[in-house]
Order: structure tokens, then C-alpha cells, then sequence
């Protein structure tokens, strides 16, 4: 007797299932992009118990005639994949024909769909037909799903809490309306507005619809092409930045997508403008031909291949880079009042979110609901080669600014004012931004000059990293160093660059030997050239709490001014920050609007 069966088709749709929907917000993204293709510029989404009683999606799109509406929970039942050749031109969110009959195998559906002047309603529970009969000719499509994963118990305890699942939807919600800002979109749980849009097709403004003032109004435009890749979009100022990457929105072709590569494009040109742990906001849409992407790689469709990656990841690095460049980035000490701030009149912030939803905040990796304001900026990307720039005028405004020294706070703060207020700038942090750009200049330089100290210098090792030091002489050769072996596991240095700090030549000479051995068999010499720039600056630093003269303080602020990114150490913590004459005045009740 034969042991292998046909499954039936309501067991394969069960199984698809658990591809196709994971959670409450797998369910509202598949039915929701079907609305976003039925070309709808309305959507609703109610949820109850967010998502684990019911779901229930509403839209003014093209609809379904009877016979589509019945032949849509067959599985692989599609209107937008024919030929195969139409799998290397998808312009659509969907495609597969997996997605109703998957959920509807485990729940219930109810959809109401009309196309012209009949309407049809039809009832599925565990992906049986119980109802199907005419209804009334509303234009568009009413599917609600309830009781998620009933006849399935293996699946319905991984469901997670309310709030999980919920903030799992709200993110995903807003995301898409990001991607669609020509739609809108509504988002209820128990009757309660989390998300609402108003599909006016300004991006900026639905920016600011999601995240509220104080994120959109620092918000930069950016724009950018190749031959086979087109970016616009927005990134933040480095002062308002994240704890994880979920802020990091990329969208290919009107999908909403992770990818690595883009993820790590933009974090990179984000380097010594803000801390490693840290994340910026960004809005991110990317158009291209369709046969340069692959998004048939998981059911989901999140996760894509992209082709020509390496010119997508040098348009993206010199697009974001140049546009930090350009800008004034010292972050005020306090918020900025809304009445400074230029944006559209009819911007106007939903704030509606359940406080339950701020208390779990912390709990939800996926979803960070309040806004953050931390003073930290960009680090320069570790195998990123920069184009030269010098048709471009880097931090133009900031030369502008003529800052006068007045004092030292905490032997740490240096002290500065102008017309337009009181800067305080962080000495060791200054400094270090300072000595950063000569180190890492000095490196980079083809000549070196050299030095022979009065006595050479001695460095014993243990055998490992005598080894490991012996196998990149060359490279130390090239940077100025003159290096021979000198009995068991030591070295004797005769000359040394001159760009060593006096006094400090051994200390230094062990910490560039500690970074090529840690960096090891993966030698790169752009990281090496980062890294040693990164530790010798933080280390010839002045420190805090070190008393320095007014004349120090004046050179410091001279020279912080003609840097890369003055407003940033290399490990990307702030080095200035601004309170102008109206927060001073704010404070001391001088001003009391």
C-alpha cells in the first residue's frame, strides 16, 4: 500500500499558513496591500484586542465581482501574476495567491467586496464556505478576520500579548503609510486612533503625522540617482536619533523592505555623526527597474535581493554624507519652540496612543514610541572609500560663527558666547574630534616624515602577536616606522613618525601594535587607518576636569571649526551644544511666551 498521500487542500493551505501569517500583523499586511493594489486612497484598519478578537480592514478600492470574489480563497488564485515571465516585472505588493486562503484556513473571514452594482458577501470559517450570497453595491472591500488560529492550537500559543501584537501592526502601519502618503490611512484598536494620515501625498508631512514636531522639523531632504537607481527621501539630524534600527525605513518600488545593504549604506554614512548603539530616523524610497530586485525570496516579501549593490551603497554614502555636510548641526540645549519652525499649516500631530502602549515601550524591541533627543552624530564607514570633495564647502554656516571663550566649567566645558547665545563645547571631546582628522590625515599621506629617537625603542611581545606584528612591517613601513627584529619576540624601533606626540612616542607605537593585532588575519588599512586615528586622538586628548587658558580654549574652538564634523567626536558623542538667547531668556522668565 502506498505510504505517500496528496495532502488535501485545506491541510497544504494550513501548512502555507504558517509561512504566510506569523502573527496579528502578518494578517493586516497582507490584507492591506491587497487594498493598496485594488488602488485604494482609503483604508481602515479596526482591530479588537489589538488584532486577537478581530481584524478588519476597509477600503474605496476597484473590488472583487462575484466569481473573483469566491476564486480568491483558492490557493495560488491571482489577478496579478499570469505569465511566468511576470515574475521578473512585479509592480505589485502581492502576487503569490497565498495569502486569503491561508488565513482564511485558519480563522474566520468575512468579506464583503463590490465591483459594480452587485455586491457579494461571503463567510468562510476554517477555510469552509458557509456563506455566499449578493449584498449591497458599496464600492470597495470589507474583510474582517476573527478568531485567528481557533483550529490551529499550535500555532495560537505563539501569539504573543496584546500590546505586542499590536505594536507589531502600529509599526507596520506606519511604515506603509510612509511608503504611501497619497493614501490614508486610519488605524483603530478598541475604538481608540493610533494611526491616522490624511493622504495628502506630502511626504514630509506624514512624517510629521507619524512622528510629531519634534522629529519632522529635523528632518533634512535628500535626493539621489544612479543609472539604475533613483533616492528621495528624508534623514534626520544626528541629534535625534534611535535605540534600534526599526526607525530605519527602506522602501523599493512602493515596498516596505529589510535589507542589509541598505541598512548598513545608511548606518555607515551615519559614522562619527552619532554612537555605534544608536540609530537615525530615515524615510527611504528607492525606484528601479523591477528585473534588478528579487522579492520572490520569502513569503513575506520583506526581505529582497538587490543587483548592483555596490553603486546603490556609494550613491546612498555620498548622498547622506554630502547633506551633513552641508548643514548646521549644533543641537540646542532645549527644545525648539513649534513657533520657530517652518512646516505646513496643515500639519497637525495625532497624539492619541494608549498609555499602555508607552508603558511596554521598553519591552517591544519592534516599536519605540516616544521621541528621543540625544546630542550624538556620525561615524566614517570603516571600507568606504570617500570621493574627493573639494567643490563642496563644508560646514559653510558654521565658519560663519565667531565664538568667543569667556570661561571653563567644571574644568571640563568650555565656555563660549556670540550674538545668537551661549555654546558650551566639551574640551577632551573637541579635542579629540581635532586630533582625529590630523592623525587620520597624517596617515593617509604617501610621504612621512620621520624622526630617530635619542635612544631606540625597545617593544617585547609575546610569541602570537610577534608573529601577527611581523607579518604587516610593511604596512608599518609605509606609515613611517623603521622596524627590525631585535633578538626573541622584540623589536627595536629606529624611527618613528613625526606625528607621534612628543613624549608619548612609546604608548603610542604599543597601542597601533594592540589594533593590528586585534584586527589579525582580516588586516584591512582603511579600518587600521580608523582605528589608530580613533585611539591616539581619544588618548592625546586633553581630559576633563584639566584646567586649560583662555588662549588653549580660543585654539581649540579655532580649529574645531576647520574639521571634517566639528560637531562630533569620532565615537560620535556631541562635542557643542547651543542655548541661544531665547532659551536663556525662557529660563530666567524674560520671555514668557
Amino acid at each position: 500500500m502506498s505510504k505517500i498521500k496528496v495532502m488535501s487542500e485545506n491541510l497544504a493551505n494550513k501548512i502555507a499558513a504558517g509561512e504566510v501569517v506569523e502573527k496579528c500583523a502578518s494578517v493586516v499586511k497582507e490584507l492591506v496591500e491587497n487594498s493598496i493594489d485594488a488602488a485604494s486612497d482609503s483604508i481602515k484598519i479596526n482591530l479588537q484586542d489589538g488584532g486577537l478578537k478581530e481584524i478588519k480592514i476597509t477600503d474605496n478600492g476597484a473590488g472583487m465581482e462575484s466569481e473573483d470574489a469566491l476564486l480568491s480563497f483558492q490557493r495560488h488564485a491571482t489577478s496579478k501574476l499570469i505569465r511566468e515571465d511576470d515574475l521578473f516585472f512585479i509592480n505589485t505588493l502581492g502576487f503569490r495567491g497565498e495569502a486569503l486562503p491561508s488565513i482564511a484556513s485558519v480563522s474566520e473571514v468575512d468579506l464583503t467586496t463590490c465591483a459594480s452594482t452587485i455586491g457579494t458577501h461571503i463567510h468562510i470559517k476554517g477555510g469552509k464556505l458557509e456563506i455566499n450570497e449578493p449584498s449591497d453595491a458599496r464600492k470597495g472591500t470589507i474583510i474582517s478576520v476573527s478568531n485567528l488560529f481557533y483550529n490551529t492550537p499550535a500555532r495560537l500559543k505563539y501569539l504573543k500579548s496584546e500590546q505586542y501584537e499590536l505594536a507589531n501592526t502600529v509599526s507596520f502601519i506606519e511604515k506603509l503609510a510612509l511608503s504611501y502618503p497619497n493614501i490614508k490611512f486610519e488605524l483603530t484598536n478598541n475604538d481608540k486612533t493610533l494611526v491616522k494620515t490624511s493622504g495628502s501625498g506630502n511626504l514630509l508631512k506624514t512624517i510629521h503625522e507619524i512622528y510629531g514636531l519634534n522629529v519632522s522639523s529635523k528632518m533634512l531632504e535628500v535626493k539621489g540617482e544612479t543609472d539604475d537607481y533613483t533616492m528621495e527621501g528624508y534623514i534626520c539630524k544626528p541629534e535625534i536619533l534611535k535605540s534600534n534600527r526599526n526607525h530605519m525605513i527602506t522602501i523599493v518600488n512602493g515596498r516596505v523592505v529589510r535589507n542589509n545593504d541598505l541598512n548598513r549604506a545608511i548606518n555607515d554614512a551615519y559614522y562619527t555623526y552619532k554612537p555605534d548603539i544608536k540609530f537615525p530616523i530615515v524615510v527611504l524610497k528607492f525606484e528601479t527597474d523591477p528585473t534588478l530586485i528579487d522579492v520572490n525570496i520569502h513569503p513575506t516579501k520583506q526581505d529582497i535581493k538587490l543587483s548592483k549593490t555596490d553603486e546603490l551603497y556609494k550613491m546612498i554614502i555620498d548622498t547622506i554624507k554630502d547633506k551633513l555636510y552641508k548643514e548646521l548641526l549644533i543641537p540646542n540645549a532645549l527644545k525648539e519652540e513649534a513657533t520657530e519652525i517652518s512646516l505646513p499649516v496643515a500639519m497637525i500631530k495625532n497624539e492619541i496612543v494608549t498609555e499602555k502602549l508607552e508603558e511596554n515601550e521598553n519591552k517591544i524591541s519592534e516599536k519605540n514610541y516616544q521621541t528621543e533627543l540625544d546630542l550624538s552624530i556620525k561615524e566614517e564607514q570603516e571600507e568606504y572609500h570617500p570621493t574627493k570633495r573639494e567643490d563642496i564647502i563644508i560646514n559653510p554656516e558654521l565658519k560663519k560663527i565667531v565664538l568667543y571663550p569667556v570661561g571653563l566649567a567644571l574644568g571640563t566645558y568650555i565656555i563660549a558666547q556670540n550674538e545668537e547665545g551661549v555654546y558650551l563645547i566639551d574640551q577632551h571631546a573637541a579635542q579629540e574630534r581635532i586630533n582625529y582628522d590630523k592623525y587620520l590625515k597624517a596617515l593617509k599621506e604617501e610621504v612621512t616624515t620621520t624622526i630617530a629617537p635619542l635612544f631606540p625603542i625597545n617593544i617585547e611581545l609575546n610569541t602570537s602577536d610577534f608573529l601577527t606584528i611581523k607579518e604587516n612591517l610593511d604596512t608599518l613601513t609605509k606609515i613611517g616606522f623603521n622596524i627590525e627584529e631585535f633578538g626573541l619576540n622584540t623589536f627595536i624601533i629606529k624611527e618613528h613618525p613625526t606625528w607621534l606626540k612628543r613624549g608619548f612616542e612609546e604608548e603610542s607605537i604599543h597601542k597601533i601594535f594592540d589594533s593590528i593585532i586585534s584586527i589579525g588575519n582580516k588586516f584591512d588599512r582603511v579600518k587600521f587607518n580608523e582605528h589608530i586615528a580613533i585611539t591616539l586622538a581619544c588618548k592625546m586628548s586633553i581630559k576633563a576636569n584639566t584646567r586649560i587658558s583662555i588662549e588653549a580654549q580660543e585654539e581649540i574652538l579655532h580649529e574645531l571649526v576647520n574639521t571634517d564634523n566639528p560637531y562630533n567626536c569620532p565615537h560620535g558623542r556631541p562635542t557643542i551644544i547651543k542655548f541661544s538667547i531665547y532659551d536663556l531668556e525662557k529660563m530666567f522668565k524674560r520671555a514668557m511666551n
